[in-house]
């Protein structure tokens, strides 16, 4: 470890060489590149630099304890180096950890009513709002691309854009079944129903990461309706791709430019395939990543939202909280905290350090 952390050292030393230079300025692709690279070693560099301290503090303490006169003291200083060296070689642990590649991409967060009809709908448009809120709280931004809702306002289902630092590290344990239990407000009898809503959290794919052949694509375009399906424009600007290769299907009719549909149907496209091959990469290397809490299996019930009593429950780690409303108002850190821990803590049970 000691070796590996002085290589991190001389490379941050280099990084920042080369971000002196004016010329790398002149090519942004690079300057992301090394300012990111810069951004991930500085806080484990910072660290060891840290403890490295500590751990003369230590020494010095220890050495002070053959006086008589300083004992008392340097007891109390050996102590806290102590403490403070510990915390610091696991907090070095987990920054060594193997990172996600795709931790500090955008996000595009799919959402579908699932089973309860109409109420699934209606509570997929409750956890819309509730990212909504949660983005707006890490100050990210969000964009929808694609919207189909029922005549009471219920999400069909949806894709948003979620851009931000960090947004995918964040949100990515979002991906499966969200599982509501309350009254519906369709309901006269008072009777308490369960439903759910399906949640797909993908990386947003760059243009370099997946490249799509034009000739693979059947691009169709329709006139957009609203809910009951009313009009909302009279020209053919809604955009329908079909990836004839895998037989994926995007539709977009947001916008009132055919130019900008398309374009937002690109991306959740580029997106779905870029996440089709990694999950094939993962598969024929035969080594099922555990680092998801969970399996982040689609079909497995990841949250429960029960009204009637205020709580709201992650199945993965157990935890239970009695704060539904402001969940609900995208008070989302406490759970997201939790579940980061318990998958920290997964990759280093598993010797990922």
């Amino acid at each position: 470890m000691l070796e590996r952390l002085r290589e991190l050292a001389l490379r941050k030393e280099d990084l920042e060489a080369q971000l002196a230079d004016p010329a790398v300025y002149g090519d942004g692709g690079r300057l992301r590149a090394l300012q990111r690279e810069l951004k991930e070693l500085t806080p484990v560099v910072e660290a060891w630099r840290a403890l490295e301290g500590a751990e003369r503090r230590r020494e010095e303490a220890g050495a002070l304890l053959r006086d008589p006169e300083l004992r008392e003291l340097a007891q109390e200083e050996l102590s806290a180096a102590r403490e403070e060296a510990e915390r610091l070689r696991e907090e070095l642990k987990v920054l060594l950890l193997p990172r996600d590649p795709n931790d500090e991409r955008n996000v595009i967060l799919e959402l579908r009513g699932g089973v309860g009809g109409e109420e699934g709908a209606l509570f997929a448009h409750s956890l819309l709002r509730m990212y909504g809120m949660y983005a707006q709280r890490r100050g990210w931004r969000m964009e929808t691309l694609s919207l189909s809702e029922t005549e009471l306002g219920g999400v069909k289902e949806c894709s948003v854009l979620i851009e931000g630092e960090g947004a995918f590290s964040r949100l990515k344990f979002e991906s499966g079944v969200h599982r509501v239990q309350r009254v519906p407000e369709t309901e006269s009898g008072g009777r308490i129903h369960t439903s759910a809503a399906t949640v797909a959290v993908l990386p947003e794919a760059e243009e370099v990461d997946v490249e799509i052949d034009p000739k693979d694509l059947q691009i169709d375009t329709y006139r957009s309706s609203g809910a009951g399906g009313q009009h909302v424009n009279k020209t053919e600007s809604a955009i329908r791709i079909t990836h004839l290769p895998t037989g994926l299907v995007v539709e977009c009719q947001d916008e009132r430019s055919q130019y900008k549909n398309k374009d937002k149907a690109m991306k959740v496209l580029r997106s779905r395939l870029y996440e089709r091959e990694q999950a094939r990469q993962a598969e024929a290397a035969a080594s099922e990543r555990r680092s998801q809490v969970g399996s982040g299996d689609r079909s497995e019930r990841v949250r429960t939202y029960n009204f009637p009593q205020g709580r709201v429950t992650d199945h993965r780690i157990g935890l239970t909280l009695y704060k539904l409303d402001a969940v609900m108002d995208g008070d989302l850190d406490e759970i997201v905290d939790a579940l980061v821990t318990a998958d920290q803590a997964e990759k280093l049970k598993g010797g990922g350090g």
